[in-house]
């Protein structure tokens, strides 16, 4: 695999069909004015903001320094369908969307129509490398498309995959509370005067400027390290490599004005925090945090109804939780889901096979496990 001239990549998309099919190198992507422009064009068509091109621009210099390919078609002079994709050097490592491993958040192909599907897939049945998509929608166009594309070719596996709780906001929740049933108030209540028994409570749900943002973004990194996820490994604190992800997609994203800083503070400490991004109308919660030491007064349930009342008073359309639809979140906040599906393809080729032995391995320890 070579990232200019020929490669077994390059010749997978230029047998796609009568579209025309073309690998890019991302970064030689970026020198293109016009591209740049088409691809936020197709963004209309975006379900995540996962999809869009600042995600996946800010990630490239990030991630494990692999191979990474955007893979675009083309109407003429119009793009029509793109999935940027990535993969760790060796023979036997997989394409993956870029970002899908380092966020564990879900994403897409960008695609206008069942035909530029189709000739993505075309091009992703050719090539000799496996592909895993851990989290897409599960309506997604590139299902079908992939269905079609790899018969002959290999095997195409779709299982289940978590999915990604959301609140779709009307009027009735810029009162949040009222949208609870009587216990629900009462705990909010019970909650609400354990933190004010603590010192003066507060909720503030801030815009990041060039300014403020790396202040903002540490103390929301800091609140978040107080909790249980410093204890699990998956504070952003306990990883370098994700903390520079954050910082830089967060940073990018604060400087076209849509990124949300929300705190809940008692005497001016941060007990609580989420980082959230402005995107489609709808309001993206990417991290959440709270300090352990105040669980008592729940302090990320009293931030989450703060958010929530927020969300809907900006009169955007939803509050996605992202992340997966744990039981606290089914539990307290929604039962509303957009389904996930997890998609891998196996090419009739030995590096097909060995990911395909590798997964089924792995598939039969987790069924034995269930029983």
């Amino acid at each position: 695999m070579v990232l200019h001239g020929v490669s077994d990549f390059d010749a997978a998309c230029a047998q796609a069909g009568a579209l025309r099919v073309e690998p890019l190198c991302l970064a030689d992507a970026l020198e293109s004015t016009a591209l740049v422009r088409a691809w936020e064009r197709l963004e209309a068509r975006a379900d995540w903001p996962t999809q869009t091109r600042l995600f996946a621009v800010t990630l490239n210099d990030l991630i494990a320094a692999g191979p990474s390919r955007i893979m675009t078609v083309w109407a003429g002079a119009d793009l029509v369908a793109l999935l940027p994709l990535c993969r760790d050097g060796g023979a036997l490592a997989r394409w993956r969307m870029i970002g899908a491993r380092e966020t564990y958040e879900p994403g897409d192909m960008l695609c206008n129509g069942t035909a530029a599907a189709d000739a993505l897939a075309g091009a992703i049945a050719r090539l000799p490398h496996p592909l895993l998509l851990d989290r897409i929608s599960a309506g997604s166009p590139l299902i079908p498309a992939l269905a079609r594309a790899v018969w002959r070719r290999g095997r195409l596996v779709v299982r289940p995959a978590m999915a990604c709780p959301h609140i779709a906001l009307d009027e009735g929740w810029r009162d949040p509370e009222s949208r609870f049933n009587a216990g629900r108030r009462s705990d909010f209540r019970r909650a609400r005067r354990k933190a004010e028994g603590c010192g003066l409570l507060g909720c503030e749900t801030l815009a990041p400027d060039a300014d403020n943002f790396d202040a903002l973004f540490d103390e929301a990194v800091a609140v978040e390290a107080l909790g249980w996820k410093s204890e699990a490994g998956t504070a952003i604190a306990t990883d370098p490599r994700q903390a520079a992800i954050f910082r830089a997609f967060f940073r990018a994203v604060a400087q076209r004005g849509d990124l949300r800083i929300s705190f809940l503070r008692i005497d001016g400490r941060a007990i609580a925090m989420q980082m959230a991004v402005l995107w489609n109308g709808r309001y993206w919660l990417f991290k959440i945090g709270h300090d352990a030491a105040f669980k008592a007064c729940s302090p990320g349930g009293l931030l989450m109804l703060h958010a929530i009342g927020w969300a809907a008073q900006a009169r955007l359309h939803s509050f996605e939780f992202l992340g997966v639809a744990e039981p606290w979140i089914r539990k307290l906040w929604t039962q509303a889901e957009h389904d996930c599906v997890q998609l891998r393809t196996y090419p009739y080729n030995l590096r097909g096979a060995a990911a395909f032995a590798a997964d089924a391995i792995v598939w039969s320890r987790q069924r034995l496990l269930r029983r």
